[in-house]
């Protein structure tokens, strides 16, 4: 029996997690290709991708001119492979982002596993992610965030098993879809370099600090700097490759320099991130729903993706929109179990409180720092498997044995109404986040606030 049991549960994990993927794969491809054309940035990113499929860089799909773009390519190349086997159609450039949707919920199952060696906490983690709207609307959406997000938690995934050279490859990649990925190599460096210390500290070495940075400070770089930035600058291989790419020839009217020594495709690309840089820190566009980080976590004012109001529902006025709203209930709960956490963290100092708070504040605080700046609360989907850990991780107080060995069975059923209260407010929004069609009335009944509209 006790040769039988470890096998049992594995194959009881695997069962749970990709019996759920499956469950949120479904909802994640069900009639991907409504509603037709482009949906909020698709219009950039779809567009962008196939030119790389077809060109190697951006390109004006209409003038064929060089176009200024502030993204790095990666998350594009992901939506190209769709467009490559699926064709240039709607279902083609959003079913890469479907497929690592629910790659990053089966995932998180395991992540949660790791963290708190309990079936049900992680099976309470993936129901929470396959439950949340943000994440099922970005995976049905051709736009960038959701790809930063799986390679961010892929990142996290390696890292808990300390496969560092692979956690390095993921945040790279996670930094060449979106630059904010590099927030993610500083905190998990970071706190890489603080589990050495520990480690060293507990062996009782003396001047443990010091024997860190001398044992794995060249290691640990190798891993979280050098190794990222050699995947970051690969992934430009379609703009080293072709001439027509933007800015791509700067450096052939323009000489001298600090960087004058470097080849000139390397001074062009500099150049170019400069640019990017000037555009991300200055980017001041008013938007009608442009919305302040102070109210990201309590869904303050979601992202509109798509609205129209269709001739044909059954009433007189109908209407059909693509919301970009996280589950309420489960964003707010987020916010009690961030406190939560952080308690706990206070006060016995947790591996798991420290390492999740970190990771959520590498993909949340940093955007406070840009308070002039357009932002949108769909930048969330970043951090927000974090959030549903950090959740997880206030569930596993609550359901802790008492003396006796035991969780309390009003524990364990307040524990899976909690999970059913979330699952029923995403079924409630569910039209919001599929794009259905509805009566007008039935649209109104679900802006719970003005800000919402």
């Amino acid at each position: 029996m006790t040769i039988l049991a470890p096998r049992v549960g594995v194959a009881r994990d695997r069962l749970t997690a990709w019996g759920l993927g499956l469950i949120a794969l479904i909802f994640r491809t069900w009639h991907l290709g409504s509603p037709k054309g482009f949906v909020f940035d698709e219009v950039y990113y779809a567009q962008n991708a196939n030119s790389l499929l077809h060109h190697g860089v951006e390109l004006d799909p209409k003038t064929g001119a060089a176009q200024f773009i502030v993204h790095p390519p990666i998350g594009k190349w992901m939506i190209a492979a769709g467009i490559k086997l699926f064709g240039y159609h709607e279902f083609g450039w959003r079913i890469s982002a479907a497929l690592v949707g629910t790659a990053s919920i089966v995932m998180i199952f395991y992540i949660a596993k790791r963290l708190f060696d309990n079936y049900f906490l992680a099976l309470s983690a993936e129901i929470l992610m396959a439950a949340d709207g943000l994440h099922l609307v970005m995976s049905r959406t051709a736009l960038l965030d959701i790809f930063l997000m799986f390679f961010t938690l892929l990142g996290f995934f390696f890292l808990l098993r300390d496969q560092h050279y692979a956690a390095g490859i993921s945040i790279g990649l996670a930094a060449a879809t979106k630059w904010s990925g590099l927030y993610y190599l500083v905190a998990f460096m970071a706190f890489t370099l603080y589990v050495d210390y520990r480690r060293n500290r507990a062996l009782e070495i003396e001047r443990p600090a010091l024997t860190t940075i001398r044992e794995k400070l060249f290691a640990r770089s190798l891993q979280y700097i050098i190794l990222p930035v050699i995947v970051y600058i690969s992934s430009w291989v379609g703009w080293f490759f072709n001439t027509t790419g933007y800015d791509r020839g700067w450096a052939n009217s323009h000489r001298g320099g600090f960087f004058s020594f470097n080849p000139r495709p390397v001074r062009s690309l500099w150049h170019y991130h400069a640019e990017m840089w000037d555009f991300h820190t200055t980017l001041t566009a008013s938007h009608p729903y442009a919305a302040n980080p102070w109210s990201w976590l309590i869904m303050g004012r979601p992202t509109s993706f798509f609205y129209q109001a269709p001739k044909s529902c059954g009433a007189s006025a109908c209407a059909q929109e693509i919301l970009a709203l996280g589950t309420p209930l489960l964003w707010w709960s987020g916010v009690i179990a961030i406190a939560i956490t952080f308690g706990y963290w206070i006060a016995r100092r947790e591996w798991q409180s420290g390492l999740l708070l970190l990771s959520l504040a590498a993909g949340y605080l940093p955007w406070f720092n840009w308070q002039k700046r357009t932002v949108f609360n769909f930048y969330t989907i970043a951090f927000e498997p974090f959030l549903i850990l950090i959740i997880v991780f206030a569930l596993s107080k609550f359901l802790k044995p008492n003396e006796s060995g035991q969780i309390p069975r009003s524990r364990r059923f307040v524990s899976m109404g909690f999970l059913a209260i979330i699952v029923l407010n995403f079924l409630y929004f569910l039209p919001l986040y599929m794009g259905s069609v509805i009566t007008y009335s039935h649209w109104s009944s679900l802006m719970w606030f003005p800000s919402w509209i």
